[in-house]
């Protein structure tokens, strides 16, 4: 029988890294090209990545502006009752790799 199966892949840059107690959040900025009349603009999208266990330790190498490669799963959670109820995706990373060292500059 097939799997269903919801997940990702990114590659991008590490805006900011947030260590809790038992998971760690690692913010990535992944790049997209769209079209402005004749010219070609550049439109960032911040994704929250939440690591846990093995994969949070893989994080402690990494760095603002490192270029990393990120997989995983998607889950939506849901919070609160009756008529005010809040959801989120989560991204769930499986793997987290740094592919390249910031070179200092600002991406």
């Amino acid at each position: 029988m097939p799997q269903n199966i919801a997940e990702f892949r990114i590659i991008g840059r590490i805006g900011k890294i947030t260590t809790r107690e038992r998971v760690t959040y690692v913010s990535v900025a992944a790049n997209y090209n769209r079209r402005d009349g004749d010219d070609w603009k550049k439109d960032t999208y911040w994704n929250s990545v939440v690591c846990f266990s093995n994969v949070a330790q893989q994080t402690e190498a990494a760095a603002k502006g490192d270029l990393v490669h990120v997989t995983g799963r998607v889950r939506e959670r849901s919070h609160g009752e009756a008529n005010d109820v809040s959801y989120r995706t989560e991204l769930i990373a499986d793997t987290f790799s740094v592919l390249a060292k910031s070179d200092g500059e600002e991406s």
